[in-house]
């Protein structure tokens, strides 16, 4: 592992979040003499982000923890085009009050992962339509579009990917690499930013900004990219079975959040230890030093952690404890997900409605298997279910949810 001089690139470099970095030994000296401000752009698609951007808001924490500035990016003017970054198709316009109201939503997950405030190393959360709003067409092609070659965006993977498919790529799209350019190059100009941060996927769109802001202004910024984070088995960090995972709590619940966690899998522990909690670096060795049975404790660290640290101790130690009622006595908890009933419910109809299976089919095949139970009982037919009190339903041994009167 190479030695940095900077707490920043040290501690990146040891929970593994370094991918590329475009200058590292200038980056490492001036991170080594002055607060750095630097950035990660977001989507305002939206109402919340998911855990695939997770990797990026830890980013941010680990820069203010090392004593740097976040800037938290809010994409409410090129959320009006999309970014076509490895996307088989355009995504649907949306409206400025939409953006808006997105914006407003995701902001509730960044204030649990970093202090926002006026300090030197305080996060700020700006908005890219503040300036790209105001942008007139033809000053912008005199003054911007001069420093980019066609011949070279034609050759990034994001616009090749759709090209190579024959998938139609918009002229809207294909702007938006100059305007992520441009918003480097602004922040530079607006705050003082000197770094970029993102994905491995973002790589060629950083070194646009860097160099649009060398060639206009001769200032030197950086950029650092995360590699991809991908399960054991190689599977997209974050797929599921039910969809995305939410970071706001209106959208996935603080109980099925910690499950996430509690379900990695045993080879992804460590990794998943150093990159989305705070605990240190000897304590995550010895956690993912254990083995057989004992692995599950590192997992319901994992999950207590990044649980607490979206939701909050208190949600995390009952997401815990119900899980533990649910899994280890068999009892119920006020966590799990619940559907009202009025009488009698089809089992079909309960699995689907309790969110435990994605579809009726599935649900019908579940059955079939032996998997679905109703109170700790294997029943194997769609019969109706009785509800009066509480009834539970287990898809498997690891989802469970209340049906109650």
């Amino acid at each position: 592992m190479t030695t940095y001089a900077s707490d920043l690139l040290r501690l990146l470099a040891e929970r593994g979040y370094i991918h590329q970095i475009t200058d590292p030994e200038g980056l490492d000296a001036l991170a080594a003499r002055q607060v750095v401000p630097g950035y990660i752009g977001f989507d305002a698609t939206a109402r919340s982000l998911h855990v695939g951007s997770l990797v990026q808001i830890m980013l941010l924490r680990r820069l203010q923890q090392a004593g740097h500035k976040p800037i938290v990016l809010m994409g409410g003017g090129t959320s009006k085009i999309g970014d076509p970054s490895f996307k088989d198709e355009a995504r649907k316009l949306l409206t400025a009050e939409t953006i808006d109201a997105n914006i407003a939503s995701i902001r509730r997950v960044f204030e649990a992962f970093l202090t926002f405030g006026d300090g030197p190393s305080d996060a700020v959360m700006v908005n890219n339509a503040d300036w790209l709003d105001a942008l007139e067409y033809i000053p912008f092609l005199r003054q911007i579009g001069q420093h980019f070659s066609v011949n070279r965006m034609l050759s990034f993977d994001s616009v090749k990917l759709r090209l190579d498919r024959e998938q139609s790529l918009s002229f809207l799209e294909f702007n938006y690499m100059i305007l992520q350019a441009y918003d480097f190059r602004e922040l530079a100009l607006r705050a003082g930013c000197r770094l970029q941060l993102g994905g491995s996927d973002q790589w060629g769109n950083i070194v646009n900004g860097i160099e649009l802001t060398r060639r206009m202004d001769s200032v030197e910024v950086y950029g650092v990219t995360t590699p991809l984070i991908t399960t054991a088995d190689g599977g997209k960090m974050g797929k599921t079975e039910k969809g995305a995972v939410w970071l706001n709590a209106d959208q996935l619940s603080p109980y099925d959040y910690w499950q996430f966690w509690r379900n990695t899998q045993d080879a992804d522990v460590g990794k998943f230890l150093r990159l989305f909690t705070d605990l240190p670096l000897d304590e995550i060795a010895r956690l993912e030093a254990l083995e057989g049975a004992g692995i599950n404790d590192a997992k319901k660290a994992l999950a207590d952690a990044a649980t607490a640290m979206l939701h909050g101790a208190e949600a995390a130690a009952s997401a815990a404890e119900t899980a533990r009622r649910t899994f280890e006595e068999g009892a119920a908890g006020e966590d799990l997900p619940t559907l009202k009933v009025t009488g009698e419910i089809g089992l079909v109809d309960a699995l689907v409605g309790l969110g435990l299976v994605a579809s009726k089919n599935e649900a019908r095949r579940l059955i079939q298997q032996g998997g679905a139970r109703v109170n700790g009982e294997a029943v194997t037919g769609d019969g109706p279910v009785a509800v009066s009190g509480e009834v539970r339903i287990s898809a498997g041994k690891k989802k469970h949810g209340l049906l109650v009167s």
